[in-house]
């Protein structure tokens, strides 16, 4: 009997992953032997061959990724929002007019150090947090 190299490629998701029976495994070795181009690509994992022999994630791996991105992403817009609301409240300024002079421009935290400080403080923090998210997510390919 001749195996065809459609019967391997639907035989490759068992055997890629260690489930197939050891006459399974001697069938597609024999074949992978034969035909060095497919097992020059099994060898290396080609991506190109998994649309190819069927294996996609299943459903509720997908949606558990999906659900994960949206959630890492609306939580990194949080940050920068926060981020960017305690930055600009610590550097609040206070000006006054008198007719159409300006006689004073002062931050205000010169005049209120404790609460300005610690907004000053937790924008920071948030700015680090941000950055550090940020990386994160663009080493998965997200930003």
């Amino acid at each position: 009997m001749k195996v065809t190299r459609e019967v391997v490629l639907d035989l490759l998701p068992l055997y890629l992953a260690g489930e197939a029976s050891p006459a399974t495994r001697a069938l597609v070795d024999e074949y992978l032997r034969q035909d060095p181009e497919l097992s020059e690509r099994v060898q290396a994992r080609d991506a190109t061959l998994l649309p190819e022999i069927g294996i996609s994630p299943a459903p509720e791996t997908e949606l558990k990724s999906l659900l994960r991105t949206r959630r890492n992403l609306g939580r990194l817009r949080w940050t920068c929002a926060l981020a960017t609301t305690l930055t600009a409240i610590s550097l609040a300024l206070r000006v006054d007019f008198t007719g159409w002079r300006l006689t004073t421009f002062r931050f205000l935290i010169m005049d209120d150090p404790l609460p300005f400080g610690l907004c000053m403080t937790g924008a920071a923090a948030l700015w680090i947090l941000y950055f550090t998210m940020r990386r994160r997510a663009r080493g998965t390919g997200l930003t």
